[in-house]
């Protein structure tokens, strides 16, 4: 038996919406994946710890503040400070283009900003897992 796709949908910072994240972590539940939302206003800090305790394979965090370019890599830092050097961390949300290089230097695997589809994160994910 395969075992199923595990990832955590977080907010990190002080966003106050998060409509997008809930229409991806559905998404991501009707792919078959087993998706641990933790809600608005997450710290870098109980995002990493939520992420080692769920014992997941992706860490799935999307933004609208702004402040992408600070809290993404600082959640992938602390990860990688537990141990998870294999998880796989995307990112969504209000991203410009121009940041998107430096993101995936900081160890974000992927953006997806809006207008991406749904089938398209769960693809990568599928894809990227390791």
């Amino acid at each position: 038996m395969e075992k199923r796709i595990r990832v955590l949908v977080a907010k990190p910072g002080l966003d106050g919406h998060d409509r997008g994240a809930k229409v991806v972590a559905r998404a991501l539940r009707d792919a078959g994946f087993e998706v641990i939302y933790t809600g608005l206003r997450q710290t870098p800090e109980q995002i990493a710890e939520a992420a080692l305790q769920e014992d997941v394979n992706v860490v799935a965090m999307s933004i609208l503040s702004g402040a992408h370019s600070h809290l993404f890599p600082k959640v992938v830092n602390l990860l990688r400070e537990k141990g998870m050097k294999d998880t796989l961390v995307i990112g969504g949300g209000v991203i410009p283009e121009d940041d998107i290089p430096a993101l995936k230097e900081a160890g974000i695997a992927e953006v997806f900003t809006p207008g991406a589809l749904t089938t398209d994160i769960v693809e990568f994910i599928k894809k990227n897992v390791k």
